[in-house]
């Protein structure tokens, strides 16, 4: 999959690596890692050793529990994550530690000959100092791009073609003449929402990647819920957006139903539940969850 250029935004919108290589660099640096700790262990069980007394390091020692570490705690799980909530209000909460804002917004879902009513979540990532990457652009584009601010918006990227993904996409876009991201096999979905005189410029598909700014956004095949669903994954970051595939506690519905529970079980197993345990989970609606979380809820879903 290729990326198309676009000379007034940011140079680096281009075709890079895969997902694969970008995880085992992730990999390799969590070993670095890992070898550092052990490294300062060995330093402060010296400096113990060399006259530090017991009661400093006890002092030490509380000082990192005040700083919040707590006993027990789980390593896949997100402590403090602004958008772990449960409540299903409208509104734009964040941006986070990382730089990224959730919009929530309410609309109707029409699926199936039925109307569902639905709150869905519109993910804003801080690029770099000047501009963002906007995910799934639902049912408020005002609002959105009030969010967005004076910043520019370098890409309108959707993780399907159902309307909570794409509802604002061309408002959006429009506003900011900024290109739009879409699976080719969504096309029919977006013609019927938005028509075929603005398509999205490009197409994307699993095994693809990109960089926008600062950031490296690996896309990847989340097919299920819909045959040209995708994901974008963040590693820098520990994030990965994944639309309607997987919520928190649950993989996502189309309506009250599932598509093809089998493939969409696949596409969560494979793509989403192999990302390290600490990874962010952002979905199209509901609350924040991780991958490590997640995979203690996959043999049920089985």
């Amino acid at each position: 999959m290729f990326w198309k250029r676009k000379p007034k935004k940011q140079d680096g919108q281009e075709a890079t690596d895969s997902a694969a290589e970008e995880r085992e660099s992730a990999e390799d640096v969590e070993e670095e890692a890992a070898s550092a700790v052990s490294e300062d262990t060995a330093k402060t069980s010296d400096d113990v050793a060399e006259g530090d007394s017991a009661e400093d390091t006890a002092d030490e020692s509380a000082g990192a529990a005040d700083d919040g570490g707590t006993e027990g705690e789980s390593e896949d799980e997100a402590p403090a994550d602004v958008f772990a909530d449960d409540t299903e209000e409208p509104g734009v909460t964040g941006p986070d530690g990382d730089g990224i804002t959730r919009v929530r917004a309410s609309g109707s879902f029409e699926f199936d000959g039925q109307t569902y009513e639905i709150v869905s979540n519109t993910w804003i990532v801080q690029a770099d100092d000047e501009g963002v990457v906007v995910i799934d652009p639902g049912y408020d584009p005002e609002a959105i791009l009030k969010a967005v601010g004076d910043r520019e918006i370098y890409l309108v990227a959707c993780t399907n073609g159902y309307t909570p993904h794409i509802e604002g996409a061309l408002r959006v876009a429009e506003e900011a003449e900024a290109e739009i991201a879409l699976h080719p096999r969504e096309m029919r979905a977006w013609r019927r929402r938005h028509g075929a005189e603005r398509r999205p410029e490009i197409e994307v598909e699993g095994q693809g990647a990109f960089d926008i700014g600062d950031l490296h956004i690996d896309v990847l095949a989340l097919p299920g819920t819909s045959p040209g669903t995708v994901g974008y994954y963040i590693s820098q970051l520990g994030v990965v957006f994944s639309g309607d595939t997987l919520r928190k506690g649950e993989p996502g519905m189309v309506g009250d139903t599932y598509i093809d529970y089998t493939t969409q079980l696949a596409s969560i197993g494979e793509s989403l539940l192999s990302l390290p345990p600490t990874t962010r989970i952002l979905p199209d609606s509901g609350p924040a969850t991780t991958s490590g979380a997640e995979s203690k809820n996959f043999d049920d879903w089985v």
